[in-house]
């Protein structure tokens, strides 16, 4: 009998670096410099500032000053960050008969979006017209 082990984060680190491996050169290296964390959870400022109800409302976020905001004497405070929260993820994983792979990729992708100034609006769009 084989016992089921879910990704720890370690292992969510891994496929999140597998997953930025894919993305096309020319997109990656507008991400240099921005660091990818997995976290359990939002914590509860982040949970407060965006108004969730549950810690599962959220799958990443991206904090930083986006590329369409940032200019030549533009002179960083922090480094920019993209989470991808781990319990809400595969929750959602849970949910769906999606890949966990995919579900990874899909909000690193989303949060990396964010980083160059897209809006969810934004990016709804671009993946509607994509499935077209």
């Amino acid at each position: 009998m084989s016992t089921f082990r879910l990704p720890s984060l370690a292992d969510m680190e891994t496929m999140a670096a597998e997953a930025f491996a894919t993305i096309p050169e020319e997109l990656r290296r507008h991400v240099d410099g921005v660091a990818i964390r997995i976290e359990e959870f939002p914590d509860r400022e982040t949970m407060q500032e965006l108004g969730l109800q549950s810690p599962f409302d959220i799958l990443g976020l991206y904090r930083g000053v986006s590329l369409d905001r940032k200019s030549v004497t533009w002179t960083p405070n922090d480094v920019d960050l993209i989470f991808l929260y781990r319990r809400p993820i595969l929750d959602f994983w849970c949910e769906t008969d999606e890949p966990l792979m995919s579900i990874v990729r899909h909000v690193l992708i989303h949060e990396i979006g964010h980083h160059f100034g897209l809006s969810d609006d934004d990016m709804d769009r671009i993946e509607r017209t994509a499935e077209n």
